[in-house]
């Protein structure tokens, strides 16, 4: 059986690949934050220019087994972009099937025609997929750095302690 072929997401794609977007959310026990939805995710993939990019793991039979979507950040310091996997899922009835690895690949051939120097994502602790990702290439960044980010409560608190400023 061959890998699933991999292709950009299309709008006629966006039913299914909302529906494995609560798919991961379920897994990674999420579901709570899953606050989006399908018009929104549409939105930032086909506005223009496109806020985010995605792409689709198919099977020979046209069912769509996985995705992948994914964003610029950037490197002041290099003076040049990266792209963050925000997330990369096949469907539990599609792993061993090579869709993952089928999309892995495509974001990375993506980076590299886009001059990106690095690709990052993160992963949960717990998740089974870090040892895939290892034997991908992928390796662990123990750069020393910690994530930190405020929510919209945290935004909204810290804009109101410095009105006027």
């Amino acid at each position: 059986m061959s890998a699933p072929a991999v292709r950009a997401v299309r709008r006629d794609d966006l039913p299914r690949v909302w529906e494995m977007v609560r798919g991961l959310a379920a897994f990674e026990k999420l579901e709570a934050i899953l606050t989006g939805d399908a018009g929104r995710l549409e939105r930032a993939l086909f506005e223009d220019p496109p806020f985010l990019y995605g792409l689709v793991a198919e099977a020979a039979d046209g069912t769509l087994v996985g995705y992948a979507l994914y964003h610029y950040t950037f490197s002041s310091f290099r003076t040049n972009p990266r792209l963050w996997l925000e997330d990369l899922y096949v469907d539990p009835a599609a792993r061993g099937t090579g869709a993952g690895e089928a999309l892995l690949a495509a974001f990375a051939r993506d980076g590299l025609a886009r001059g990106v120097h690095r690709v990052d994502w993160d992963v949960l602790e717990w998740n089974p997929a870090r040892a895939f990702y290892e034997r991908m290439g992928a390796v662990r960044s123990d750069d020393g750095f910690l994530r930190y980010g405020l929510d919209a409560a945290g935004m909204q608190a810290l804009v109101d302690r410095n009105r006027g400023n």
